[in-house]
């Protein structure tokens, strides 16, 4: 039986490009998605747009940006790496397609839920994390690449957390105040933290390497980086169960100093000159950023949904930014180097998450960062949607 290259496989596929490989759909289409669901989050806060679903506004904006834009993106990279992770073939063609549908199709039941039965949604909207986990579980086993585990565990919580997030609409809660949503984010947290700690150091090295810098930064995943992210662990759930109390403040607090002693083994400062880089950087300081805000919100009264906006717009936001974008730039045949559409983009999204955490302060913030996000998103489309969408050159590797 002959044995089909990944090469073979792609040439053999002769319909749309877009379905040439797992970033390509998922990661053009959660860009789309994310841009039109902070326009219809704007218009509601406006008063103009009132949704048919059965989520109240704030759980629908929260729910769409953390579940639908972040479970499409960490598709989009799972179904990418995986293959490189494992040495088996990629998911193409119409099964890739069918996949991408069955989230579109998630995204539309919940936008139009309170026209359906019930539970009909939440069943169609957890039906692409289940089938994506499904897919990544026979991959990881037939590869026999057991240390991944770790990241489908983690995928798994975050399927855990979209359900309960569901269960605590249908029971007629505000949903994004509750058990789901804070361990949907936490889950995110963790998943950047884990992979972040694996790409972070190892990019900064051959960057560094190529700049003939002596400097090196810490190699990935030593004592200390594991030890940091156990006592994220605990940390992190002591939050998701009880997110309030000095007790659980102090410990945010603990939670930061060691994210930040462990960003600061990676060299960030060394990396400023080629913005690649810097933005995984400045991504992964969002979490101690975000934790040491939260924890002082939580001991001193202060406002601890302006603090989680540093995690969800700045952690989560602007890393998706980073991956999306370096992947693309290497999937598709392209040197890895950015033109000034892509600082734009990665210094809109700061923008934005800066600019959100003033909310509390100045009431004109939350719309203003809304339209730097928009901007982060279009510059994106207009900077990486055309090779998206195009074949990758022959010959390029």
């Amino acid at each position: 039986m002959t044995v089909q290259t990944f090469a073979e496989q792609m040439r053999a596929w002769r319909g749309p490009a877009l379905f040439s490989y797992g970033f390509r759909p998922l990661f053009f289409f959660a860009a789309v998605w994310v841009m039109l669901a902070m326009g219809i989050w704007l218009l509601m806060l406006a008063g103009r747009v009132d949704l048919p679903s059965r989520f109240d506004p704030l759980s629908w904006h929260a729910h769409e940006f953390l579940f639908g834009y972040l479970g499409a993106v960490l598709a989009g990279f799972l179904l990418t790496a995986v293959p490189n992770w494992t040495g088996r073939l990629p998911i193409v063609g119409w099964r890739l397609a069918a996949l991408f549908v069955l989230w579109c199709a998630g995204r539309v039941a919940i936008m139009v839920s309170a026209g359906l039965p019930a539970a009909l949604a939440s069943v169609i909207d957890l039906a692409f994390p289940l089938v994506l986990g499904a897919v990544i579980l026979r991959e990881i086993v037939a590869g026999r690449n057991w240390r991944n585990l770790i990241v489908l565990a983690l995928l798994m919580v975050f399927t855990l957390a979209n359900g309960l997030f569901h269960w605590e609409a249908l029971r007629g809660g505000v949903a994004a105040q509750g058990v789901g949503l804070r361990l949907g984010l936490a889950t995110a947290i963790m998943m950047i933290a884990v992979i972040g700690g694996r790409i972070i150091p190892s990019f900064t090295r051959n960057w560094l390497a190529r700049m003939d810098n002596s400097v090196r930064p810490a190699p990935p995943m030593q004592c200390f980086d594991k030890l940091t992210l156990l006592i994220s662990l605990p940390v992190l759930l002591l939050w998701v169960l009880r997110p309030e109390g000095n007790m659980i403040g102090g410990f945010l607090l603990a939670f930061a100093a060691l994210h930040l002693i462990r960003q600061a083994r990676w060299q960030p400062l060394e990396t400023r000159r080629d913005p690649l880089v810097w933005i995984l950087h400045v991504s992964y300081g969002f979490i101690p950023l975000g934790a040491f805000a939260l924890g002082l919100a939580l001991v001193t009264g202060g406002s601890s949904a302006a603090a989680q906006h540093l995690w969800m717009s700045g952690a989560i936001g602007a890393m998706t930014l980073a991956v999306m974008s370096r992947a693309t730039l290497g999937h598709t045949g392209q040197a890895l180097q950015v033109d000034r559409v892509t600082v734009a983009v990665y210094l809109s999204i700061i923008a934005a998450t800066e600019l959100r955490s003033l909310a509390p302060l100045w009431a004109g913030a939350t719309h203003l960062s809304g339209l730097f996000w928009l901007f982060a998103f279009a510059g994106f489309l207009l900077a990486y949607g055309p090779a998206l969408w195009r074949k990758k050159p022959e010959g390029s590797r």
